[in-house]
């Protein structure tokens, strides 16, 4: 055997421009506006619990702090995401997320070339495929 084909990951970046930075500002707003008014409904049904079951109060503020707390945690991330985007320069290069591309490798060729592939948007739109 002289080749494979092999599945390989492909990095997705994308330029920082302003109508990134307000998309990115805008969902990490909208989590944290979600996850507020989760975290107060959780809140109303944790006194509602109370006032039906006092003597349980350690067993109900337990399981309901149990809810809130990965709320809770989705909520201080999207606060940083938003503080980031705000202090973050245009221009610079974040990563989106990962891809994978298809490859044919031959007895001979670099693999790590083969690996480190990158792709490069600016608000959409491919500029760049590095590699």
């Amino acid at each position: 055997m002289n080749s494979i084909k092999m599945t390989v990951p492909v990095t997705v970046k994308a330029k920082f421009t302003e109508k990134l930075k307000a998309r990115l500002i805008d969902e990490a707003v909208r989590v944290g506006e979600q996850m507020e008014l989760e975290l107060k409904q959780i809140n109303l049904d944790m006194q509602r619990e109370l006032d039906k079951n006092p003597q349980h109060e350690a067993q109900i503020r337990n399981f309901f702090s149990n809810e809130m707390a990965p709320r809770q945690g989705r909520l201080d991330e999207a606060k940083r995401r938003k503080e980031t985007f705000e202090k973050l320069a245009l221009g610079a290069e974040i990563i989106q997320g990962t891809a994978e591309r298809q490859v044919e490798l031959k007895v001979g060729d670099n693999l790590r070339e083969a690996m480190n592939v990158e792709i490069l948007v600016e608000d959409d739109k491919i500029i760049a495929i590095r590699g």
